[in-house]
């Protein structure tokens, strides 16, 4: 296990309990300037623990890939947490601002009911707004993940080519290696068939120096 990975994890742990605590005592607070600076504190949490989540991803992927797999399935089940936490901020934050408009409009007595229908419609459109605000965050983040994912692959592929290639680097080196035992062999070969025809001509002259020999003392 990474130490690396284990002091992020700490911190969104940690972090994740206190924005769920937060979204809980928010949604009971009165509406006023405490709620929204409740509110604006669990933005704030929301993306501390969106950057950890990101450290996280960053640091397993970059370890051996059994310690990696293990920790990206954990890493998941942070992810799922942290959405619940943002879906759960989205309801109670768009369910007051929704409110908080309406109790407006039906407070003003000069507001006709054709206006608040108008309000109501804005109100949807700024949630609509904030929707697409985080889910184009969304792609961004899980597009930055696919680059982190195919650098990561990139950089195995050149672990794997340098590997071949040291590998190749070893077969050349024992090529040559056995180019060279092989031309000391062939060299001593012609040496010893040398030596073997001299022999044999020696023989060959000395059992004719014999022969003529005895025939002369004949």
């Amino acid at each position: 296990m990474s130490e690396v990975f284990e002091g992020y994890e700490r911190q969104y742990c940690e972090l994740s309990t206190n924005l769920s605590r937060k979204c809980s005592s928010a949604s009971l607070l009165p509406d006023g300037d405490q709620k929204k600076e409740k509110y604006s504190e669990i933005q704030s949490g929301l993306d501390d623990a969106d950057a950890l989540i990101r450290k996280m991803d960053l640091e397993a992927r970059s370890l051996q890939p059994n310690v990696k797999a293990m920790l990206l399935a954990k890493l998941r089940e942070y992810k799922s947490d942290l959405n619940k936490l943002k879906r759960e901020f989205k309801r109670i934050s768009s369910s007051d601002a929704h409110e908080e408009l309406l109790e407006s409009g039906k407070a003003d007595p000069n507001v006709s009911g054709e206006q608040r229908e108008r309000l109501a419609m804005s109100v949807e459109r700024i949630n609509q707004s904030g929707e697409r605000i985080r889910e184009s965050r969304r792609v961004m983040l899980d597009t930055e993940e696919l680059g982190i994912s195919i650098v990561e692959d990139l950089n195995q592929q050149r672990e794997t080519l340098l590997n071949s290639r040291n590998k190749l680097h070893g077969v050349d080196d024992a090529i040559s290696k056995s180019k060279k035992v092989l031309s000391s062999m062939s060299r001593r070969m012609t040496r010893n068939k040398w030596i073997v025809g001299s022999i044999i001509v020696a023989l060959v002259i000395a059992i004719i120096f014999i022969l003529f020999y005895k025939l002369s003392h004949h």
